[in-house]
């Protein structure tokens, strides 16, 4: 089996985005995705450094890849009003990047104020000044919504259908009525009583029928002389529907919706901009299997594959030891540093450290003509699934790396991302 493992392996040259060596390595893990309209590349911690690291460098490399081979929309696991002040910025450089940072990256979302990702955004920033074509971010969590989606839903309403903007506005009343910022309100939000909740989720799809049972336009403009809706207008209804619909659920159905969710909003931005698209997330939400399916029932990357079949690749990351950040168990915005220790032996990461190569990707498909490997592939045993909490006793859930992706990078270590306040 291990010397199965080691036939199937490829180095992975470095980690650093702008690494200087030949880029051989990323040409091989690009070969993988198979020109996939969605690329899923996972996280097996929420905060460190390499995991961070070797995703940026592979985005970067398909970024520059010429015509229809680039790669151009990096989604994160981030509300999608944060992926619209991060696009602005990527693309006008229109604001202050670490204040954006601050702001939205609070709360659940802690987990990326990091250094490392504002250097890929700062990137992309700079890539964007020199290029006609752009790069773009997109958010496609639905946890929170900043008060500018409702002023653009809002707003083109009071433009150009303003029969129906007193609907609207009543139906977005209590939403707007929650904190201004985002730890404030998504506290309010979950401290409501559930008949609110649900009385708040009745509203906002109320609001999101009433546009697109007017009519929807297609593409990304602001609307036509004939008052059609703009598919993106609707779109951003659709979301605020979406984040008031998952605070009225409860345990595994909320987490089934909010991965149902994110996979629709990043297939829509993919066939509304035609281009393809790198999603960032965790490998839990990435993956096709999920490893607790008593909380998380169906992952993002099975519903991706339930919707666009082929088009979608998940790669999954693999340490032997790392160093994150996390929040801990007693809760709070405080981010400390852990490590998970070696891997013990018998877990998937014991094993797949023992390959030659102390860095490397294996494309999990092209093995199933090698029993002995394919065997230990799909065999489910103690994985390293570390979540944006310090949560030891669910760190090693049992899972099968074949069940799950289709490709894994492996990392012999990887060191805590830099985190700044």
């Amino acid at each position: 089996m291990l010397a199965g493992l080691n036939r199937h392996a490829h180095p992975l040259r470095a980690t650093a985005p702008g690494d200087q060596r030949p880029a051989g390595d990323l040409a091989t893990l690009a070969r993988m995705t198979r020109d996939a309209e969605i690329i899923g590349f996972g996280e097996v911690t929420h905060g460190s450094k390499e995991v961070f690291d070797v995703r940026e460098r592979l985005f970067r490399y398909l970024a520059t890849r010429p015509g229809d081979a680039a790669v151009t929309t990096f989604a994160l696991e981030q509300p999608w009003s944060t992926g619209v002040r991060l696009d602005t910025w990527v693309r006008t450089g229109e604001g202050d990047l670490r204040t954006i940072m601050r702001e939205e990256f609070q709360s659940d979302y802690t987990s990326w104020r990091t250094e490392e990702f504002h250097r890929l955004f700062s990137w992309m920033r700079e890539y964007n000044r020199t290029h006609d074509r752009q790069l773009r971010v997109m958010g496609n969590d639905i946890g929170d919504i900043g008060r500018e989606q409702y002023a653009r839903v809002l707003g083109w309403a009071e433009r150009h259908r303003p029969a129906l903007l007193p609907v609207l506005r009543e139906r977005y009343a209590q939403l707007l009525d929650l904190p201004a910022g985002r730890d404030a309100r998504m506290k309010a939000l979950i401290g409501l009583p559930p008949a609110q909740r649900r009385s708040l989720a009745a509203d906002a799809q109320a609001a999101h029928r009433l546009l697109s049972g007017s009519g929807t336009g297609t593409g990304t403009g602001t609307g036509s002389e004939s008052g059609r809706v703009p598919a993106r207008v609707v779109q951003e209804a659709l979301v605020i529907s979406q984040m008031a619909t998952m605070y009225s659920l409860d345990g595994a159905e909320l987490h089934r919706f909010r991965d149902d969710s994110m996979a629709r909003n990043t297939v829509w931005w993919q066939r509304d901009t035609g281009e393809r698209v790198l999603a960032a997330a965790h490998n839990g939400h990435l993956a096709y299997q999920s490893a607790w399916p008593q909380q998380y029932p169906v992952t993002q990357g099975a519903a991706l594959r339930d919707l666009v079949g082929d088009d979608y690749v998940a790669i999954g990351t693999s340490v032997h030891s790392a160093g994150f950040l996390a929040r801990p168990e007693t809760g709070g915005d405080r981010r400390e540093v852990f490590d998970t220790g070696a891997a013990h032996p018998g877990s998937n990461e014991h094993t797949l450290d023992r390959v030659r190569h102390r860095d490397f990707v294996i494309d999990l498909r092209g093995t199933t003509g090698d029993r002995a490997t394919a065997a230990w592939l799909a065999a489910p045993r103690p994985t390293f699934l570390v979540p944006a909490t310090y949560v030891p006793s669910v760190m090693r859930e049992p899972q099968s790396l074949a069940e799950g992706y289709d490709v894994i990078v492996h990392l012999h270590r990887a060191e805590a991302a830099t985190p700044f306040d």
